[in-house]
C-alpha cells in the first residue's frame, strides 16, 4: 500500500493532508523518514507519525478507570475532557458507551464501534452496571425493598427497573442498575431523602473494571471482553 494511502486510512485524514504530513518529515517507516507519497508500506513495517505508531486496525474497544473532574465530552468549557487522558489517533472518532458524571470514576467504556455501544446503553437490552454508592446518611432498612421494587424518580412516569443493593458498610451499597437514566443512581437515593457523595461504577455487564488500572489509565479490552457484551450483557 502506497504510503499516502495508509496515513488517509490511519488517520482519517485526506490524501491532501497526508501529503503535508510527508512533506513536514514527521512521518517514518521503520525509523527512517519518508516524504514521498508513492513509497510502498509492506507487510510488517512499522509506520509512524510524530513517533507515534499507525496502525491499521479494526474498531476500538477501550476500558478507562475514569478520575473525577473530567467530563465524557468532546469539548468543554469548563472541565477538561477524557479526552486529554487518551492518546490515539483520531480519537475524534471515538465515543462512550455510557457516560460518567464529572464527579464520578471508575469503568468507563470508548470505542467507535456504534453497534457494540448500542448494545450496552440501549434500554432493550437491560445491560447491567455496578456501581459502589458512598451516601450521606446511614442505609436505611427499607432501601433494599424500595430498590428492588423500582422507584419513581422526580419527573418520571414510570418506575426505575427492579434493582439490586447490597449493604458493604453503614453509609456504603453495591448498587447493580439495568437502565441507564440520567443521574439515575443520584436520584434514586434523592428520591429515598439521602444524598449520594460517591460513585465508583464497578462492572458493566460481564466486564470489570481492571484493578491494576491506576485513576486515569486506560487499556484496550481483550477479545472475551469485548464478545461478552454481544453474547450476554446482563450479568
Amino acid at each position: 500500500m502506497r504510503i499516502d494511502k495508509y496515513l488517509c486510512d490511519g488517520l482519517g485524514i485526506s490524501r491532501k493532508e497526508a501529503t503535508k504530513l510527508l512533506k513536514s518529515g514527521d512521518v517514518t517507516v521503520d525509523d527512517v523518514m519518508i516524504k514521498s507519497g508513492s513509497v510502498k508500506v509492506k507487510e510488517g513495517q512499522s509506520v509512524a507519525w510524530q513517533e507515534r505508531p499507525i496502525v491499521l486496525r479494526g474498531p476500538r474497544y477501550l476500558m478507562m478507570n475514569k478520575p473525577e473532574g473530567v467530563v465524557c465530552s468532546h469539548e468543554d468549557g469548563f472541565n477538561h475532557t477524557v479526552f486529554v487522558l487518551i492518546d490515539e489517533v483520531r480519537y475524534e472518532d471515538l465515543h462512550f458507551a455510557g457516560r460518567l458524571d464529572v464527579d464520578t470514576t471508575g469503568l468507563l467504556l470508548i470505542t467507535d464501534d456504534g453497534q457494540w455501544s448500542h448494545r450496552i446503553t440501549s434500554p432493550k437490552h437491560k445491560c447491567d452496571k455496578t456501581y459502589r454508592v458512598w451516601l450521606a446518611d446511614p442505609v436505611q432498612d427499607d432501601y433494599q425493598h424500595k430498590i428492588a421494587e423500582g422507584i419513581l424518580l422526580r419527573n418520571e412516569r414510570e418506575p426505575t427497573l427492579p434493582a439490586q443493593m447490597e449493604v458493604v458498610g453503614e453509609n456504603e451499597v453495591l448498587l447493580t442498575i439495568h437502565e441507564g437514566k440520567y443521574h439515575q443512581v443520584k436520584r434514586m437515593f434523592a428520591a429515598l431523602g439521602n444524598k449520594v457523595v460517591g460513585l465508583h461504577r464497578e462492572r458493566i455487564g460481564n466486564i470489570t473494571l481492571d484493578a491494576d488500572l491506576e485513576l486515569g489509565e486506560y487499556r484496550d479490552l481483550t477479545e472475551q471482553e469485548i464478545q461478552s457484551i454481544f453474547n450476554k450483557t446482563t450479568g
